[in-house]
């Protein structure tokens, strides 16, 4: 029978850690995948990563999981971004590390600008690092182009650098080489991705993610004009518009193997509270709220994530079908989450974290880090969706 269910899987600390693929995960796409190696449900997979190409990441994940993954298949923390449509055409600024320039080129982004590319325009302006600072005062820049917004791909690698010239074209209003009149407010567009504090690689404890130089630049810019630094968007788990995105390429799957049986259900694993169970559970208050036409579930909690522009994209395109009722949120203990003695099904009050890891612009509330379930790997997390869904 065709399935009425699909996969959202987050990638670090569910399928890889670091490059390592974890031997769970080899299992469990050998429970999803027929004989000839294709899938039998359609998968999705959901990282906050993006700092690659959707292309090298397919790759990655085909080499780690002995599948073929089709780029079709990866959702990165940006490719919500070609919905956004209204700043293709704008000079934006770009940060982050890896082929910023070409993931940018690829979401429908004509014009751009690196940060290294502005540090080199107006090398006065990084200055931390004493070796970079120019020996000579340096001739005045021209025709350089005014920048028109912001994209935080990710977390750069000098953080000093980023930090001080993002701050730059904010205060200047998009000219850093000219003299500060007065502090412009509201502030040039900035689209950010990927809000993880923390992620898990190969290392013991968890590594710093761009939700913390996000963390950086909020307060640095705070202190600094005593008024918040606003987003114009917020991407990747665990915003609504992502796992909007999600489900439209969940369907398109089904459709194009010829799955006549509509899609209710959506299974999302993740081994972090704060973002995959997040995500997950205030995607499934959207779903439960849109059933009944009620006000989107997200607006209350989290109002970024919900703002009027979000909810334009949360609808992505007219054809796509709303036949999902559901997205229940499966935990891990393979990755930044560890759960101490046996693993439970079904939640324990003490699973929820005390310390509010998540995004500022989205509020804390204890339901939306509880899980549907914990289990101990995504081994687990299959055969316990496939019984569910009385699934051989």
């Amino acid at each position: 029978q065709p399935p009425a269910f699909g996969f959202l899987f987050d990638v670090d600390g569910v399928l890889v850690r670091g490059s390592q693929a974890l031997p769970a995960a080899r299992r469990a796409f050998q429970r999803l995948a027929d004989s000839s190696g294709r899938l039998r449900v359609p998968v999705v997979f959901l990282t906050n990563a993006g700092n690659c190409l959707r292309s090298a990441k397919a790759r990655a994940l085909s080499r780690a999981l002995g599948l073929q993954v089709p780029p079709e298949q990866v959702i990165l923390s940006h490719s919500p971004l070609q919905l956004f449509s209204q700043f293709h055409q704008r000079c934006m600024l770009v940060a982050g590390q890896g082929p910023v320039e070409e993931n940018a080129h690829n979401l429908g982004f004509k014009h751009v600008v690196t940060i290294e590319a502005l540090r080199k325009a107006y090398p006065l302006l990084d200055m931390v690092d004493h070796s970079r600072r120019p020996k000579e005062l340096p001739p005045p820049t021209t025709g350089f182009p005014t920048i028109e917004g912001v994209i935080l791909f990710g977390e750069p690698v000098r953080w000093e650098t980023s930090l001080q010239l993002i701050t730059d074209v904010l205060l200047s209003n998009g000219n850093p080489g000219a003299e500060l009149q007065e502090v412009p407010y509201p502030h040039l567009p900035v689209l950010a991705c990927n809000m993880d504090l923390l992620w898990m690689a190969e290392a013991k404890m968890p590594r710093f993610g761009h939700g913390t130089f996000l963390l950086c630049l909020e307060n640095i810019y705070k202190k600094v004009t005593g008024r918040e630094l606003k987003y114009e968007a917020l991407i990747g788990k665990p915003s609504p518009v992502t796992y909007r995105f999600a489900q439209f390429l969940i369907q398109q799957q089904a459709e194009k193997q010829g799955w006549k049986a509509p899609i209710r259900r959506l299974y999302a694993v993740g081994d972090n509270p704060m973002s995959d169970i997040y995500g997950a559970n205030l995607y499934n208050s959207y779903l439960q709220s849109a059933q009944q036409n009620q006000v989107q579930a997200g607006v209350k909690r989290s109002p970024q994530a919900a703002s009027p522009q979000a909810e334009v994209h949360l609808e992505l395109r007219n054809d796509c079908n709303s036949s999902v009722e559901s997205c229940e949120s499966i935990l891990v203990c393979t990755g930044v989450y560890r759960h101490s003695g046996g693993v439970p099904k079904k939640t324990e009050p003490h699973t929820v974290e005390t310390v509010f890891h998540g995004h500022r612009d989205f509020c804390f509330d204890p339901s939306l880090v509880e899980p549907s379930y914990i289990v101990q790997d995504v081994d687990d997390a299959v055969q316990l969706a496939f019984e569910k869904e009385n699934w051989s």
